[in-house]
């Protein structure tokens, strides 16, 4: 399958809420394979279907050693303290904030077969499992920023080439 073009900020696509999936059909199958070809690009911790222009509740994930996938996510738990850790995002390309996230973090979904998964993740794994499921409530990273943060990093999109292209 193809490693797919991701949508950059300003796309409606990644402010719109994600449908979840009703039924695991081909179509999903195929969704799936680009999202993890599109996610084992070298540098890449997670893509959301609506960074490649699906509005559906899958995204995959490559975390260290963990590369994987879930359907009809949702963040089960959060737990231990929250902290500002360095984040960015392939559709916001040359962005990196500070951004709120809590230490660890449970998500379940489904599989291709329908079966129930659940992943839990400190660290990297945790942030990238928040980073994804906001994306499909419609949100991004910058949406988390608060005060200063959020002022520099509004300041330096309007400033970015790629935004005034958009």
């Amino acid at each position: 399958m193809p490693v797919r073009e991701i949508r950059l900020f300003g796309d409606p696509v990644l402010k719109t809420v994600s449908d979840p999936v009703i039924e695991i059909d081909d179509r999903i199958k195929s969704l799936v394979e680009d999202l993890l070809d599109t996610t084992k690009v070298p540098g890449r911790a997670g893509v959301a279907a609506p960074q490649i222009g699906v509005n559906l509740r899958v995204f995959s994930f490559n975390v260290g050693n963990q590369v994987g996938y879930l359907i009809n996510p949702i963040i089960k738990e959060l737990g231990g303290a929250i902290v500002d850790t360095e984040e960015g995002c392939l559709s916001l390309p040359g962005l990196w904030h500070k951004t709120p996230r809590y230490e660890k973090a449970t998500a379940t979904g489904v599989n291709l077969a329908g079966e129930h998964v659940e992943i839990t993740g400190t660290g990297l794994m945790a942030q990238a499992l928040q980073h994804e499921c906001d994306h499909l409530d419609g949100l991004v990273y910058l949406d988390r920023l608060e005060g200063q943060e959020r002022k520099d990093a509004l300041k330096i999109l309007r400033a970015s080439d790629w935004f005034n292209q958009a």
